[in-house]
């Protein structure tokens, strides 16, 4: 099956005991590698093509006017200077420019809620239920939990998803993970982040997906994550586990799906 450009299969997911996943791998003498995002790959994201879908043709060429380095009056939210963001993200001076640009024709007020995440994703996953993904993933872009995402904030997260290193991208899935944000991931919390992927689009996979396979899974890399069975899994157990396990590190590619 294929949404808007992806080709969507079975092996989305990976699998604990060593099915990879068929997309973003790269491998060189056995080792896993991390892939490199080109500008190609990340507009297969579809946060990134929401905002780009938003500038103007010129933007999307690569022009710009004078007014292109965020110093806008308009918004009721200011981001800080674009130096200051090209220094704490991965992205170009152009690429945040128009990112920018299309955040503010988005979302004028300079924020983003979550129902415009819902909104983004249901339009990107059509034929499944996109509304508690986005839900999560809201929730993980929005640090200090007031309901609103800032522009700084949005594309701080997106540069870590597409562009970090191993570490940061681990970090960021551990907060994802976690849901209620105490520190640690519950075999209860990693099962509905699993069923909610799969809501989105698992069952519309192919070859199909099991509706047993989310519990397959959890139960699979929770039983490796949990080294010292106390039911939970810290942050460091779940990078360890991770960096040392190949088959969670190409699973862990979903994220290039889904976001």
């Amino acid at each position: 099956m294929q949404e808007d450009g992806k080709v969507v299969d079975g092996t989305l997911l990976g699998d604990a005991n060593g099915v990879e996943p068929g997309r973003g791998r790269q491998k060189e003498s056995g080792k896993w590698q991390r892939p490199r995002f080109t500008r190609k790959a990340l507009m297969r994201c579809c946060l990134v093509k929401w905002i780009i879908a938003s500038t103007g043709p010129k933007e999307q060429d690569g022009e710009y006017s004078s007014d292109s380095d965020l110093e806008l009056s308009t918004v009721r939210h200011q981001p800080e200077g674009l130096e200051q963001l090209q220094a704490q993200t991965k992205f170009t001076k152009k690429e945040l420019q128009s990112l920018y640009r299309g955040f503010k024709n988005e979302c004028p007020s300079g924020l983003v809620d979550e129902e415009t995440f819902k909104t983004i994703y249901s339009q990107f996953f059509p034929q499944g239920d996109a509304t508690t993904y986005a839900h999560f993933l809201f929730n993980a872009f929005d640090l200090d939990r007031n309901g609103s995402i800032r522009f700084e904030d949005f594309v701080i997260g997106l540069s870590v998803l597409l562009r970090g290193t191993v570490t940061e991208k681990l970090n960021w899935a551990f907060n994802l993970y976690d849901i209620n944000k105490d520190g640690y991931i519950t075999k209860e919390e990693m099962l509905l982040i699993m069923k909610s992927i799969y809501d989105m689009m698992g069952r519309y996979t192919y070859p199909s997906v099991r509706d047993e396979a989310p519990s397959e899974h959890v139960e699979k890399f929770f039983q490796k994550m949990d080294r010292n069975r106390d039911g939970v899994v810290t942050i460091e157990e779940f990078i360890e586990t991770c960096q040392k396990d190949e088959n969670i590190m190409n699973s862990m590619q979903l994220f290039e799906n889904v976001i």
